[in-house]
């Protein structure tokens, strides 16, 4: 089992403070049982939250062992040529640590926001994807496409990692899994989906990746889970509780959140590896580094 933690990224209750992001980033490197760290993504929202690529940027500068990833990018939103220079900087400057989560995202009404229409989303992921690809593994890209053309195009420096930075898909629906398939090399459940949600999702996932003659076994999975480690239960919801109202503005989440003592939450993410987990993302989302000692301290020695 690989377990990864989260980096603060939300700053409701105070101004950033890079202090202290500096000092969680260093912790997490010291607790051995963590062998990545990930942000997210919300542009739009009442929560103060930071930019995912540029949290990852600091972060890099911040550490040397952790390696880095964000679940998910929303690449759809922005110009794929962009996104290839941005994340092939960021894998050169963390020597080769990047993990790229991509996904579409659950609301489709932001798009227009973004100048993009919901209704293309589809092919525009799906199409900026495979243009970011060529972009970093190509001398000379010609690209013809519905959205993006390039003729003879080059981009360097190329990322470090070959072929290129491990592209992990944030899916929910079948045919986005089968995306994933397609043009991924890993998948990772949402925080917001249940476990059973999970385990389906990982079912059909096992099931396209055979029909396509690809090897379960250099396809990890991963799965973000919200948390919070507390002997009080219902103490532990309420720490929840506020930040779902903020960041998905209701508050129904107790039946995919992980709360309680420290067996219970072992209990729980032991359900969540049953299910097909191999990496673990722990979510604190609030009293962060005190959750992230207790998760390394309490919890991640019970799950066994």
């Amino acid at each position: 089992m690989r377990f990864a933690i989260s980096i603060p990224q939300t700053f409701a209750d105070g101004p950033v403070d890079p202090a202290a992001i500096k000092r969680y980033l260093a912790r997490a490197e010291e607790l051995t049982c963590f062998e990545s760290a990930w942000d997210q993504e919300q542009i739009l929202g009442k929560m103060p939250t930071l930019e995912p690529v540029d949290l990852l940027t600091f972060s890099a500068a911040c550490t040397q062992r952790l390696k880095l990833g964000c679940a998910v990018i929303l690449t759809a939103l922005r110009s794929p040529v962009h996104v290839a220079k941005s994340l092939a900087t960021l894998d050169c400057l963390s020597q080769g640590r990047l993990m790229v989560g991509v996904g579409l995202g659950a609301a489709p009404r932001i798009y227009p926001a973004f100048g993009a229409q919901a209704e293309t989303r589809v092919a525009r992921f799906t199409e900026g994807i495979r243009l970011i690809k060529e972009l970093w593994t190509k001398e000379r890209v010609t690209f013809e496409g519905r959205f993006w053309r390039l003729e003879n195009a080059s981009m360097e420096p190329k990322p470090v990692q070959k072929p290129h930075p491990p592209l992990w898909f944030g899916a929910n629906h079948p045919n986005a899994i089968r995306r994933a398939v397609e043009l991924g090399d890993g998948f990772i459940g949402a925080g917001s989906s249940s476990t059973a949600s999970f385990a389906e999702n990982v079912q059909n996932l096992r099931r396209f990746l055979q029909e396509a003659g690809r090897d379960a076994a250099t396809f990890p999975v991963g799965k973000r889970v919200y948390i919070h480690v507390d002997d009080d239960r219902e103490r532990a919801w309420k720490a929840l509780e506020g930040w779902f109202a903020l960041r998905y503005g209701r508050t129904e989440y107790q039946h995919i959140a992980i709360y309680g003592p420290p067996e219970e939450c072992a209990a729980r993410v032991r359900e969540v590896i049953a299910a097909g987990a191999e990496l673990v993302l722990f979510t604190p989302v609030a009293d962060e580094y005190e959750q992230m000692e207790r998760l390394a301290a309490e919890v991640v020695p019970k799950i066994g």
